[in-house]
């Protein structure tokens, strides 16, 4: 995401529920159903006239993601009453996103939208656009469409018409909202985000990858550390797959998935899995060459949880996939695994660290004894095994200087109660870091270490809160940084009897031995979301 001076940063919980859309997405594959071109033609061309050229009104006037076009089609189900089973939904949605998606640089930025990423802060790329369309939903929602100049503007014209009352909302009475609207962010946006683009063009020649074969797999899930594993996908036809997917974490745990999967767009990856005995669901993106996977996957009910994934396909290569755990003290021994495809060779580190012995290998898993030198710089080390080489992979530290507590503006939502909407939590990690050379903090030179384990509490944030006893309404956290809203409201016991709503602080306490090192972030508790699209 990109970031600088001039960015406007805006907070957006991103706590959306994906399950309905990856249901769509990755159910009825055995039920017959007609090409996606012929439910648009057939449901769709009565109101979308065919255009000479080809293609239809409108419909071909855009590119989206599947949960894009997946968005539009529902609301023309709801909207205008068009009939789709589930079958021939998600043979719409698999044709326009395969003909009319976006291309994987086109995406690139905005990932965190379609995999439920929480508590992302926003930048935005265009002032002007920010300003206008994220007072009311996510830039990225923006962001991932691609539209000619005029669809723009017709865009522009269907929001006053669909919601009539956006002229007078906050941000709309201090200028001349319609002008802006109507002219200049359509002129804008058909320049930056047009319908036209060589990445489309390029990546529609490439064709869809085949994903079936063995990967190695690995990943990190936030409040329960680093795991590995393989995953064997077999295809099912017309870019459908089966998985079954096996992760071992670092405390020994394993957990076992499997069900099947719909790849859109030729790179764009949508699972539905049960692991464990939770339904999963997973959104991963294919990189061009078509060996390489990497994405989240979330729990269907609760998606602030879930996990980070990459994988690797196995295909007689060398190359390492991740080093656990990322980080060693000077003067210490540690034991380290380092997991990827291919790894024969020698092992090596460097900034000091030396591998004492190796305690067991194969070609996927690697795990070492290395010991970092007394007097070794803080400083990042490559690990290499023969020809595979993983650059910053591995850190030295003397100490840690500071922690990082992520996701930094955390939202949780009450829910439950015997409400429609489920409670929405957040799991909260700390992330140690070494200062660097220079000694400071939040400088260029610092170096990432990694989550470390630390003693969690939660306070109030201001006097207000102190007033309304926020802290002991609002939730609890427990010792793994996973903080629990409360019940949905209101509370007769409150003041006011108001909701479990509040503004907390979540302290993180972390000892690295005779020092103490705290953070502290603010966590606000807030109501639940009843507009919860894929794309908020």
């Amino acid at each position: 995401m990109k970031q600088g001076k001039k960015k406007t940063a805006v907070l957006t919980g991103m706590l959306l529920s994906a399950a309905g859309i990856a249901s769509t997405f990755t159910t009825s594959f055995a039920l017959a159903a007609p090409t996606g071109q012929a439910v648009v033609r057939t449901k769709c061309q009565a109101c979308h006239a065919p255009l000479e050229v080809g293609g239809w009104s409108r419909i071909s006037e855009s590119r989206r993601t599947p949960e894009g076009w997946d968005m539009t089609i529902a609301r023309m189900m709801y909207a205008h009453g068009i009939k789709l089973t589930a079958p021939e939904r998600q043979s719409a949605v698999k044709y326009l996103a395969d003909t009319q998606g976006l291309a994987p640089d086109e995406t690139s930025g905005y990932r965190y939208a379609l995999e439920r990423r929480s508590s992302v802060v926003e930048h935005f790329d265009n002032q002007k656009v920010g300003e206008t369309c994220a007072r009311c939903h996510s830039y990225s929602r923006v962001a991932l469409q691609r539209r000619s100049e005029d669809d723009w503007r017709r865009l522009s014209n269907f929001h006053v018409g669909q919601f009539p009352v956006i002229e007078i909302q906050a941000g709309g009475r201090d200028r001349d909202w319609w002008d802006i609207a109507s002219k200049e962010v359509p002129a804008l946006l058909g320049k930056e985000k047009p319908l036209v683009s060589k990445s489309w063009e390029d990546w529609k020649k490439r064709g869809a990858s085949d994903a079936s074969g063995v990967w190695r797999v690995s990943g990190y899930r936030p409040g329960v550390g680093d795991y590995e594993g393989k995953a064997t996908i077999k295809a099912l036809g017309e870019d459908r797959y089966a998985i079954e997917l096996t992760m071992q974490y670092g405390d020994g745990r394993v957990e076992k998935s499997n069900g099947t999967s719909v790849i859109y767009t030729g790179y764009e990856w949508r699972g539905a899995v049960k692991q464990a005995g939770i339904d999963i669901r997973q959104v991963f993106a294919l990189s061009a060459d078509g060996n390489h996977m990497s994405g989240r996957w979330f729990a269907a009910d609760t998606d602030a949880l879930g996990g980070d994934f990459s994988a690797i396909r196995v295909a007689g290569q060398t190359e390492i996939l991740s080093v656990s755990p990322a980080m060693i003290k000077a003067g210490e021994t540690a034991k380290i695994t380092i997991n990827g495809v291919g790894l024969n060779g020698e092992v090596k580190f460097d900034n000091g660290v030396a591998v004492n012995k190796v305690l067991s290998r194969t070609d996927e898993k690697v795990v070492v004894e290395v010991k970092a030198d007394a007097s070794a710089n803080a400083a990042y080390s490559a690990v290499s095994i023969g020809s595979g080489s993983l650059a910053k992979s591995f850190a030295v530290y003397k100490k840690i200087d500071f922690l990082d507590i992520v996701p930094g503006n955390p939202m949780a939502r009450v829910g439950g109660n015997g409400g429609t909407r489920p409670k929405v939590p957040v799991q909260l990690e700390a992330i140690a870091y070494s200062a660097g050379a220079d000694g400071k903090k939040n400088t260029a030179d610092d170096i990432r270490l990694g989550p470390v384990s630390a003693n969690w509490k939660i306070g109030n944030l201001n006097k207000g809160a102190e007033e309304m006893k926020d802290a002991k309404y609002a939730g609890v956290i427990d010792g793994s940084g996973l903080f629990s809203p409360a019940d949905a409201g209101p509370n007769p016991n409150r003041k006011y009897g108001t909701n479990n709503a509040g503004e907390l602080r979540a302290f993180a306490t972390v000892k690295d031995g005779a020092n103490t090192v705290n953070s502290s972030v603010p966590l606000v508790v807030t109501v639940q979301r009843w507009n919860d699209p894929p794309i908020y």
